[in-house]
């Protein structure tokens, strides 16, 4: 109980006190791992709008791999991307193991699997013939996609949370791909595991609060947003 009060008091000291190491890491954390949400947003949302919307061979195939890809260990994905990634791999040449790159790229195929099988989820639930009604009042197809992707906004602003926390808490790949480099790409879970394996509980804790902090204003947003009321004329 002890350890835990003290680490309590750590995180107080290290977040109010201004630790500059303890905010570079908390930065590099965050644009990590935002960075790798926004890429699979990028990359997810259409391949789920694809998967939901058309009929096509293999269709099975890929939300299936979708599903998988939800339940995937995060150190597998840190080992596919190491060999792609090492000097001797096919992207060696780009130099980018051990780099946040490494990481964003990582985590980046951690998420996607999780924005595919949201994605695809949420927009099966809107009406099968909204697609047909908004191009009948006269929308572009174009148009009538966003008019889906605003009616599936708040299942999809679950997928991006569910994605953004999937990411901001793993360490096998960061680990594996970032290498832990102080100043460089130590984020706060590969900082706690040091921690932790150096003995220093407190500061361990400390850095698992901090995660903590940021999982709750992530989730807080995400219940504001579904929670929010229309405006009233």
């Amino acid at each position: 109980m002890d350890v835990l009060l003290d680490g309590l008091v750590e995180a107080w000291r290290l977040l109010v006190g201004g630790d500059a190491d303890t905010w570079e890491i908390t930065a590099l954390t965050l644009r990590v791992s935002l960075t790798a949400t926004a890429v699979a947003l990028v990359l997810g949302v259409p391949l789920g709008a694809v998967v939901a919307l058309t009929r096509f061979r293999g269709r099975r195939v890929v939300l299936a791999a979708a599903n998988t890809g939800l339940g995937l260990p995060p150190v597998v994905i840190g080992l596919f991307v190491t060999v792609l990634l090492w000097r001797s791999g096919p992207l060696g040449a780009f130099e980018l193991l051990y780099t946040p790159t490494a990481m964003i790229v990582a985590q980046a195929a951690i998420a996607t699997p999780v924005v595919v099988a949201l994605a695809t989820v949420a927009l099966h639930q809107v009406d099968p013939d909204f697609l047909v009604q908004m191009q009948g009042l006269g929308a572009t197809r174009g148009r009538a996609l966003l008019a889906l992707f605003g009616e599936a906004r708040l299942p999809l602003l679950a997928a991006a949370m569910a994605a953004f926390g999937a990411v901001v808490s793993e360490v096998g790949a960061a680990q594996m791909v970032g290498g832990n480099l102080a100043g460089e790409t130590r984020v706060l879970t590969t900082a706690a595991v040091l921690a932790t394996s150096r003995g220093d509980f407190a500061l361990a804790i400390a850095f698992g609060m901090i995660l903590l902090l940021i999982a709750f204003a992530v989730n807080l947003v995400l219940t504001l947003a579904h929670h929010r009321e229309p405006a009233r004329p």
